[in-house]
């Protein structure tokens, strides 16, 4: 055994010997549809470990998350509250001085307080100013890219002094490029982002045809180092992928029968996979909660590259099932019982009381819109404590309910006669197919009032 392995082993002992908090890993996927998992029924894209951490664990059927589109679905995800309330209600572009707000109270601030040692490696999208990145966000390390990769670099943009300068790019090309933008984007410069650490870019453009094995190579230095220090951590893992533009490392591209979608999914579940071994012969995999989810559904009007919601109806930008339903996984040996599956209703934004409840830690004082899914976690029988979700400003789900006030379609020949309001009984008709409204005008009414009061509780913020 070499000196490492020992040292791994003494480091896993101790911290198993001394920690009553798990560990908690959370991978965040950009725009992977529902069906896109081979536990979710994908017919051509290949995910043995995915569906090995599945049949470990726990698969949702009916989890959501908190906005149809990036920024806010992020939000969501950090704060425990609908992202509009937090002053996050669509997607922040670079150079546009607007972020998650610093006051508000982040899963990783919780954390830390408690004593984990905290990373974030991957798409951050939360603002690129300074007082809006992840290292002023509760995170203690940060690696990645800040926004979607199909984006640019802001002007404030700070470069390390030893950055790596790809594709011909330097300090000169991008003050070319600025000065000649329209509307706030140098189109030189499109799907050209910066990899930072922490605060400063260390390359540009970033490689992106290997970046989903280093977002792999940081989580898996980050889990050793915290395993020696004897401190849980938290590391969010926020593949930068599958949001188009696709990239594959040559030993992945051409190898799915799902095309360069399926090939990107089959490198995060490779790379997830590392990630399981790592925890495994560090001794920790029973100490460590795993969670795989994805931001929001499948980016369906750019075809093949965006994947698949099926059964679900539409995709991301809308409020139907596709755009907010998401696959979602979790383990947690000897807590999660194995191998099951759960169809109680649940959300990313109930993830911050939960783990709150599961780590001791304490809550910030601002009323969350999340709950505490332990006992869900525990049993999958057991009766959701959500019985309601809204989907931004536009629908609302009460049980098997969901109302539309108005229909918004982003693919084109999906498109139906009526837009609105619109009833469907999700326990019949996942796909949305079927508007019952006319039969049930008493259901209807209901959830247009509960719509109408969580308006006035959660209104969207000014531009």
């Amino acid at each position: 055994m070499n000196c490492f392995a020992l040292t791994a082993l003494a480091a896993s002992a101790l911290f198993s010997a001394q920690a009553a908090q798990p560990n908690i890993i959370i991978i965040f996927n950009d725009d992977q549809g529902y069906q896109d998992l081979g536990c979710y029924g994908s017919p051509d894209i290949r995910t043995p470990r995915v569906d090995e951490l599945a049949s470990e664990g726990m698969r949702f059927t009916d989890f959501y998350v908190g906005s149809p589109v990036c920024s806010a679905s992020r939000a969501a995800l950090l704060t425990g509250c609908y992202p509009y309330r937090v002053g996050v209600s669509g997607v922040f572009w670079p150079n546009r001085d607007h972020g998650l707000p610093p006051e508000e109270t982040t899963l990783a601030e919780m954390l830390k307080k408690a004593g984990y040692a905290t990373a974030a490696v991957g798409k951050w999208h939360l603002g690129d100013e300074l007082r809006f990145l992840p290292t002023r966000q509760g995170f203690d390390t940060y690696f990645g890219i800040p926004y979607s990769n199909d984006m640019y670099p802001a002007e404030h943009m700070r470069y390390a002094p030893d950055c790596l300068w790809r594709e011909g790019q330097n300090f000169q090309t991008l003050e070319t490029a600025f000065a000649h933008k329209k509307r706030g984007q140098p189109r030189t410069l499109k799907n050209k982002v910066p990899l930072m650490r922490n605060e400063e870019c260390i390359e540009f453009p970033c490689d992106q045809t290997t970046i989903t094995r280093r977002y792999a190579d940081e989580s898996l230095r980050f889990i050793s180092e915290s395993v020696e220090s004897g401190k849980p951590f938290f590391l969010y893992l926020a593949n930068s992928m599958p949001h188009i533009p696709l990239f594959a490392s040559p030993d992945f591209k051409g190898k799915s029968a799902g095309g360069l979608y399926g090939d990107v999914i089959e490198e995060i579940d490779f790379n997830t996979g590392r990630i399981l071994d790592r925890l495994k012969m560090l001794g920790i995999e029973d100490d460590t909660i795993v969670i795989f989810s994805s931001d929001n559904g499948p980016w369906l009007t750019v075809g093949d590259a965006g994947g698949h919601a099926d059964p679900l109806f539409e995709g991301k930008f809308t409020s139907f099932e596709g755009g907010q339903r998401v696959p979602f996984i979790i383990r947690w040996p000897g807590t999660v019982p194995a191998g099951t599956t759960c169809s109680g209703m649940a959300a990313t934004i109930d993830l911050f009381p939960t783990l709150a409840a599961l780590t001791g830690a304490e809550l910030p004082e601002k009323k969350l819109d999340g709950v505490d899914l332990s006992s869900l976690w525990k049993n999958p029988h057991a009766i959701s404590p959500r019985s309601t979700f809204f989907y931004e400003h536009n629908a609302v789900r009460s049980g098997n309910w969901k109302y539309h006030r108005k229909e918004i379609f982003k693919v084109k020949k999906t498109k139906r006669a009526n837009t609105g309001p619109t009833l469907y009984n999700l326990k019949d008709d996942v796909g949305e197919a079927q508007n019952v409204i006319a039969d049930h005008p008493e259901v209807a009414e209901r959830l247009s009032k509960m719509l109408d009061a969580h308006i006035q509780y959660a209104p969207r913020p000014r531009k």
